[in-house]
């Protein structure tokens, strides 16, 4: 799954309309939107013919897409109104919806003389051009929209969502079902718009998949991730799947070392050497029996949580940067950084620590969370993987970030991202560059938490992994 930023969009779209005219993908838009509509007419309440349709419609192409949808919804035995909410309607789809013998009312009559029920809103108020949030008339709409539970197919994007961020600063759309266009944007793969989006149909209507514009996210799905991962082969042995060495935690915080070991032994490692402190060993060596406890040669290293002030960090880092082998640091470990960092290694900060390392605001980096990663990554030189909502891995070359399955709200909990260092790392060491390696790992743990909905303790969680990882090779095999 690729997603464009909308300038990007603009000249993929500049290009078709010089090819084909701005007309005729309209019309294939709006028949997109008109069979969507048909279909959720049809499943929600049995049929099309009668029922009512109510059209969101602002000005420009996106509000024209919705008009056009609406005449081929009248012209199937559907009442249609439009509610003018923003700005002058597409002239032409207006004066079809009119001739089809749909209404058309502004927004603030709508309230006085319009009580009749809805069966299905169509969301045409902004597209990609549009700014994020909506102004307190046309959000008042909406928020009545979703009080009454009348499903809604929002037109390219839900209105008031951020194209470009995925952020939502206001009231927005809450789409059953978003049909878009020729290429995914952002949004369609950023949280916490992702959520505004409802299920995503993503229509060819002759924009092209040919052209030589470079996505800015790279997504990807459950069957990507079943397809993508490094498995073990009749042939290998513990060191062909990888040695990861773990030197995390501390006696003062001994669980992120433990939580760590855990996701590289059910990350897939073929081989776990725990390098740390005393205190944390012990209870690894009781939990985890298959855990070494002697230096030696190793593919990858973690590095970082539960390090709290460690006078060494720096050394400790400096020499595996100078050894070349791959590596995963967080939490801790973030402040001892060589300057600049490998690009094989993979930094794994949550927003707070991300801020910290850019000497940002937090909400920086909230707000933007592909811009923070791209910033740092190139300031450290190491490849950046940042956790939250959405978890975006970002490579210091400039290539698209790459965008991780998004997972239940429940793995926001201590010691879950120490799970998932241990993962990342388990991937490098069998081998996997580290940009898809924190792919990998975030997505693979959003799939397990979402298998055991409910709250799981990261440990547990680890071994679900590891039951999850069983699944998408007997997936993959399948094929």
């Amino acid at each position: 799954m690729r997603a464009y930023r909308v300038d990007n969009i603009r000249r993929i779209e500049d290009r078709a309309i010089a090819v084909e005219g701005v007309d005729a993908l309209m019309q294939r838009a709006a028949a997109a939107v008109a069979a969507s509509a048909s279909n959720l007419l049809q499943s929600r309440c049995g049929g099309r013919y009668g029922r009512h349709v109510m059209i969101m419609v602002g000005a420009g192409n996106n509000g024209g897409d919705a008009l056009f949808a609406g005449v081929r919804l009248a012209g199937r035995g559907v009442r249609v109104t439009a509610i003018r909410c923003l700005g002058a309607p597409h002239p032409a789809g207006l004066a079809a919806l009119l001739a089809a013998g749909g209404r058309v009312i502004d927004l603030d009559d709508h309230y006085a003389i319009d009580p009749m029920p809805y069966h299905l809103v169509i969301d045409g108020i902004l597209g990609i051009g549009g700014r994020p949030g909506l102004p307190d008339p046309v959000a008042r709409l909406v928020r009545s929209v979703a009080a009454r539970g009348i499903p809604t197919i929002a037109v390219d994007l839900p209105s008031g969502v951020a194209a470009d961020t995925g952020a939502v600063p206001g009231v927005a759309v809450q789409a059953t079902e978003t049909v878009t266009f020729g290429e995914r944007k952002p949004c369609h793969l950023l949280q916490p718009a992702l959520s505004r989006c409802g299920s995503i149909s993503l229509v060819d209507i002759g924009l092209g998949t040919d052209h030589d514009e470079r996505p800015d996210l790279v997504g990807i799905d459950e069957d990507d991730l079943a397809h993508a991962w490094p498995y073990p082969t009749e042939r290998s042995d513990k060191y062909a799947r990888g040695v990861v060495g773990v030197d995390t935690g501390s006696d003062q915080y001994p669980g992120a070392a433990v939580m760590s070991v855990y996701g590289a032994v059910y990350g897939g490692a073929g081989y776990v050497r725990f390098l740390g402190a005393e205190r944390p060993a012990a209870t690894i060596s009781a939990q985890l029996p298959n855990v070494v406890f002697s230096p030696g040669r190793v593919q990858a290293h973690l590095f970082g949580s539960g390090w709290g002030e460690r006078a060494d960090g720096a050394k400790v880092l400096a020499a595996v940067a100078e050894g070349g082998v791959p590596a995963v640091v967080d939490a801790d470990g973030l402040g001892y950084l060589p300057k600049p960092a490998p690009a094989s290694w993979l930094l794994t900060p949550h927003a707070g620590e991300l801020a910290r390392l850019l000497e940002r605001e937090r909400n920086w980096v909230e707000e933007d969370p592909v811009r923070a990663a791209t910033a740092a990554a190139q300031q450290t030189g190491a490849t950046v993987l940042l956790k939250g909502a959405t978890q975006v891995v970002a490579a210091p070359n400039g290539g698209p970030v790459l965008v991780a399955v998004p997972g239940p709200a429940w793995t926001a909990q201590a010691g879950s991202g120490d799970v998932l260092g241990g993962v990342c790392a388990a991937l490098l060491a069998a081998g996997v560059d580290a940009q898809r390696a924190g792919q990998l790992g975030a997505s693979v743990q959003a799939v397990a938490a979402a298998e055991h909905p409910g709250v799981l303790a990261p440990q547990e969680l680890a071994r679900a992994i590891g039951q999850t990882l069983g699944r998408l090779d007997q997936r993959a095999r399948a094929r």
